[in-house]
């Protein structure tokens, strides 16, 4: 009796395992956004709930870089960020403060940590002459891309586009 108790135990204990592995997995596969981080972006642009000044005054305008090394304070606010790679969306002629960034983690980082990096020293007011109210700063994630938008105007509809991306 002991024996086929043991045995039972044991086959309850490998098939437990077995199931909580096979969850965590497919989890974290879901949460991954599909596609490279330029194809992101213009999902983002095409699915934003955004007002006629926007599509006639500032996307024609708009210029994407990647963010190098060099360029990380800029973007991001700090230097030594890690990160597989980013891409920044600003517009070269303002008429007003405007950015988007797009950042894919490397496997196993600390997202959460490089978020609050990211939010803590962000500079909304980073542009001559002009700024963002930092309640407009907004730095979200979806798997391993992280997604920080700074606008006045467009930050809520940006970041709503951002969240619908999410399967």
């Amino acid at each position: 009796m002991k024996k086929l108790l043991t045995v039972l135990m044991a086959l309850m204990m490998v098939l437990s395992l077995t199931a909580c592995k096979a969850s965590t997995s497919t989890s974290n596969k879901n949460s991954n956004l599909e596609g490279t981080l330029e194809e992101i972006l213009e999902k983002i642009y095409e699915t934003a709930k955004l007002d006629n000044d926007f599509n006639q005054y500032v996307k024609p305008r708009l210029q994407t870089e990647q963010i190098t090394a060099e360029k990380t304070e800029y973007y991001l606010g700090k230097a030594g960020i890690e990160f597989e790679t980013a891409i920044g969306s600003e517009s070269m002629m303002r008429p007003s403060s405007y950015s988007l960034c797009l950042v894919k983690v490397k496997e196993g980082a600390d997202i959460e940590k490089i978020k609050k990096d990211i939010k803590e020293n962000v500079n909304p007011a980073k542009w001559i002459c002009t700024g963002v109210d930092p309640e407009n700063v907004i730095v979200d994630s979806i798997g391993d891309v992280i997604f920080l938008v700074m606008s006045d105007d467009y930050a809520k509809p940006l970041h709503d586009a951002f969240l619908a991306l999410k399967k």
